[in-house]
C-alpha cells in the first residue's frame, strides 16, 4: 500500500508499506527519521512517542496505514530552522540526555505538557512523563530540564 502523510510539515509518500507495518518502522526505516526509538514495541516505554494530528502516541502501536492523510510530528520536527526547540535545549543543558534512548519520547511528552500547561507543578510534570521510562537516571535532571524549558517559554 502507499502511505501519503505529512511528516514534520512536509507531505511524504511511502510505497510498498505492508499492512502490519508500524508507524515507527516507517518513520525510522523508510523515511530516515531515526529520532523516535524502538525499545519495547509494546507502548510501555514511551521512547517512540510522536504527535499524530497533534496528539502524542506511541508510534510502535500505530499502524503506518493509520497515518494516511494525517499529520505526524517527530522529535526532529520540534526543531525549527536548524535551531533546537527550547525543550530540546533544556534537556541538553541540564544533562537530561544520558544514553539518549528515552530522550526523544521524553522531549515530545514534555513539549506536549508545556503546550497545555505553561507553568506545570512538579506533580504535573511527573504525571505527564509517567509513560516514559528511563533506565539510566533517577529522573531529577529530566525534571530540571522541563522546569527550565517552562521558565524560558513563559518568559519568551
Amino acid at each position: 500500500m502507499r502511505v501519503t502523510t505529512t511528516v514534520n510539515g512536509t507531505e511524504q509518500h511511502v510505497d510498498d508499506v505492508w499492512p502490519g507495518e508500524s508507524l515507527l518502522y516507517m518513520l525510522r526505516e523508510r523515511m530516515g527519521l531515526p529520532g523516535s526509538k524502538n525499545a519495547c514495541e509494546q507502548g510501555e516505554c514511551g521512547s517512540c512517542t510522536v504527535y499524530l494530528d497533534g496528539e502524542p502516541v506511541c508510534a510502535c502501536l500505530v499502524a503506518a496505514g493509520q497515518a494516511i492523510g494525517r499529520e505526524v510530528t517527530t522529535v526532529e520536527g520540534l526543531a525549527a530552522g536548524g535551531a533546537l526547540h527550547p525543550v530540546q535545549e533544556a534537556f541538553v543543558e541540564c544533562g537530561a540526555v544520558q544514553c539518549g534512548f528515552c530522550t526523544p519520547g521524553l522531549v515530545v511528552a514534555a513539549h506536549d505538557l508545556l503546550e497545555r500547561v505553561p507553568r506545570p507543578s512538579d506533580l504535573e510534570i511527573r504525571e505527564a512523563l509517567a509513560g516514559n521510562l528511563c533506565r539510566c537516571t533517577g529522573y531529577e535532571k529530566i525534571l530540571d530540564a522541563v522546569r527550565l524549558a517552562a521558565d524560558r517559554q513563559v518568559r519568551a
